[in-house]
């Protein structure tokens, strides 16, 4: 009697760990609320700013916060909580190729990164009256998926380097505030012109650069595809250090 034993194709895996992973984060979706709450409030916050720094400038920094929220708080976080409770080592002991694992976990995120840039083009333009052409915000929101791979991939660098959850919460919180302070107060010109030009090459100046022009793609010129680059570069380096450094499990 022969025993007909078949192997799920990797399709079948990765939509069955998306599928969960889904699940996973609609069940923790307080904590998506405050990723999201926060860079709207900040919009809410900066209206008055808008006549003095333009509508795209508060869009762009507000998603460039949000960015940073969902790269650096949100996933390295989840990735090191499930990785010390082995639920990886579990996983891989399944049909699961790593590839795939790693996908899905990346997947939800780029979820969350679209759910957050349609939130606040929405609340900026019932609340704040900033509004921007169709292409504007197609652009944008294309250009705000690859600004969060920067931090995606910085936040696995993070996962990667640091083991202990606690570690890589502390750390990530760190750099989270290094660069939304810097990077904020920076481009309101509150500390000085030489910072305000070391920050513009910044993840965080990069990106902000970037989805503020998207906003109007008319006025795209050099310095965005500049900064588009340093994107790219940024995003490379830091996914290939994420990918040599990660470890599966504590031990």
């Amino acid at each position: 009697m022969s025993i007909n034993t078949s192997i799920p194709s990797t399709a079948s895996v990765f939509s069955t760990l998306l599928r969960f992973d889904l699940l996973t984060q609609w069940r923790n979706r307080r904590a998506t609320i405050l990723v999201i709450l926060v860079p709207v409030v900040i919009l809410i916050s900066w209206k008055g700013l808008i006549k003095h720094f333009g509508g795209d400038f508060v869009i762009a920094n507000c998603i460039t916060v949000g960015l940073n929220a969902i790269g650096l708080m949100g996933y390295p976080n989840t990735v090191a909580r499930d990785r010390d409770k082995g639920i990886f080592q579990r996983l891989r002991v399944a049909p699961a190729p790593s590839w795939a694992i790693m996908a899905s976990r990346l997947t939800v995120q780029l979820v969350m990164i679209a759910l957050l840039t349609i939130a606040i083009f929405l609340v900026g333009y019932q609340y704040d009256g900033i509004s921007f052409s169709a292409s504007g915000y197609v652009c944008a929101f294309l250009i705000s998926i690859a600004g969060g791979a920067v931090y995606l991939s910085l936040g696995q660098v993070i996962v990667g380097l640091v083991k202990s959850p606690e570690a890589v919460n502390a750390v990530s919180r760190l750099v989270y505030f290094v660069f939304i302070m810097v990077g904020m107060f920076a481009g309101l010109g509150m500390l000085g012109s030489a910072i305000e030009k070391a920050t513009k090459w910044s993840p965080y100046g990069a990106v902000k650069e970037v989805v503020s022009t998207s906003l109007h793609p008319a006025t795209w010129g050099a310095s965005s595809t500049t900064a588009l680059l340093f994107i790219i570069g940024y995003t490379i380096v830091f996914t290939a250090l994420g990918i040599r450094f990660f470890k599966w499990s504590n031990r």
